[in-house]
């Protein structure tokens, strides 16, 4: 059997992709300054916009890791197929097998059709050949998310490390680690298979890991009494979070 883990230990290259912004800091000034008291409200009443005030507006740039990969497996199982025979079959010679008729209760003898078919349950073995592909996204909580974003060369950065190195203290790296997202999406592409398999082999083979880096806005606001707020905004899709 091939070892289903072997996998892990190499070393795949980390794809890294920095999204580009599509709104600047000052359209998300205005965006929060016109949002900011909805934080704050309280039985369906708004305070004074006066009242809140924007601590610090920051960019940065957190992380969605993404894993894709492929399990396949090949092994024999135990299987039932039912065929239906004529009326007068008693059994069924199937290479060194002999399989008699199903038996009927005696209600379904007394409402059984003059010569209908008879039923023959053949025991078999089902040689069973599965391939599954597909891809986990990971929020930098560490949380299943989908994936919103578009990823082309009109969207992403053309030099995402330099990027990141230079916005170094305001870059949320994956909370997750890459072997903890992999072994996530073993799991989900392993399907629990029947007790009685035999002959399976299984691979697990992984296609890609990358960590796209998305640019959000951070407003720290301070409303009525002191009471903090955050104000998010997805710097890609403008929208708040």
């Amino acid at each position: 059997m091939p070892n289903f883990d072997r996998i892990l230990s190499k070393k795949l290259e980390v794809k890294t992709i920095v999204l580009k912004k599509t709104i600047k800091e000052q359209d998300a000034s205005v965006i929060i300054e016109d949002k900011k008291t909805s934080l704050f409200k309280k039985l369906l009443k708004k305070p004074k916009r006066e009242d809140v005030h924007v601590h610090s507006l920051n960019l940065y740039y957190e992380c969605m890791l993404t894993v894709s990969g492929k399990y396949i497996a090949d092994y024999y199982r135990k299987a039932t197929h039912t065929i239906s025979v004529d009326s007068n079959v008693q059994e069924i010679v199937f290479g060194d097998g002999v399989f008699p008729i199903r038996s009927k209760s005696t209600l379904q003898k007394a409402f059984t059709v003059a010569r209908s078919k008879n039923k023959v349950d053949l025991q078999l073995e089902e040689h069973v050949f599965i391939e599954e592909e597909n891809e986990l996204v990971f929020d930098h909580h560490g949380t299943e998310t989908k994936f919103p974003y578009k990823i082309n060369s009109k969207t992403i950065e053309n030099y995402p490390q330099r990027l990141l190195e230079e916005n170094l203290s305001n870059v949320k790296k994956p909370e997750t680690t890459h072997d903890a997202a992999v072994e996530k999406l073993k799991a989900f592409l392993k399907k629990p298979m029947d007790p009685d398999v035999r002959k399976l082999t299984e691979e697990f083979v992984l296609k890609e890991i990358a960590e796209v880096y998305v640019p959000v806005f951070e407003a720290r606001l301070i409303g009525p009494n002191k009471k903090i707020g955050l104000l998010r905004i997805d710097a890609v899709r403008n929208k708040i979070l």
